[in-house]
């Protein structure tokens, strides 16, 4: 797949087929693709954990908010939850440097998903002292960014920005959900 069609088709999913759960090998294979990604002064100061179980899934969901455009929508309903989650923390070094590892590690994250058929959502909303106590960190880790994965059942597009110039996310009547975006010819300032 051409690499623009693979950033085009690579759109935030929220419902998933909660049923086709991630494996062990395919939760490693993403950690290790953002494993390899450039870092700020080479800190290196990201870590993973993995979320792949019923169980640990279930603990970590309501500690999450899922859609700031969407505020009467509470997330997935059960059978559209992911099937997977990776949680991205920071363990020492910079937490400004982190923040900028973090957005290259998840969007490498989001793009190899996609490589192979599945749907990421980066989730920034959520309560920190909940979910690092459901997954047990340790004493200087802390949780930056949460990553849900897994097969989708949203049907995700990108429309141009309306003539309101909103550029909120919506969903119609079929729950197709749409996110607009500005033109090439709007945010290219120039080439010199």
């Amino acid at each position: 797949m051409d690499f623009l069609e693979l950033v085009k088709e690579a759109r935030t999913c929220r419902r998933f087929d909660e049923a086709a759960e991630l494996s062990e090998e395919c939760l490693s294979w993403l950690v290790d693709c953002a494993r390899l990604t450039p870092c700020a002064k080479n800190q290196q100061a990201l870590r993973y954990v993995a979320l792949k179980s019923a169980e640990a899934r279930a603990a970590l969901f309501p500690c999450l908010g899922w859609a700031g455009a969407l505020p009467e929508w509470k997330g997935p309903k059960e059978g559209e939850r992911p099937g997977g989650y990776l949680v991205v923390c920071l363990e020492g070094g910079s937490r400004e440097l982190a923040r900028i590892d973090m957005g290259i590690a998840g969007q490498t994250i989001q793009l190899a998903a996609q490589s192979r058929g599945l749907a990421a959502c980066m989730i920034l909303s959520f309560n920190a002292e909940k979910v690092a106590r459901v997954l047990e960190l340790p004493e200087g880790v802390e949780p930056l960014l949460v990553i849900a994965l897994g097969k989708p059942v949203e049907v995700r597009r990108i429309v141009p920005v309306p003539a309101d110039g909103s550029l909120k996310y919506w969903r119609d009547e079929e729950q197709v959900h749409y996110v607009p975006k500005r033109a090439l010819s709007d945010i290219l300032l120039g080439i010199k």
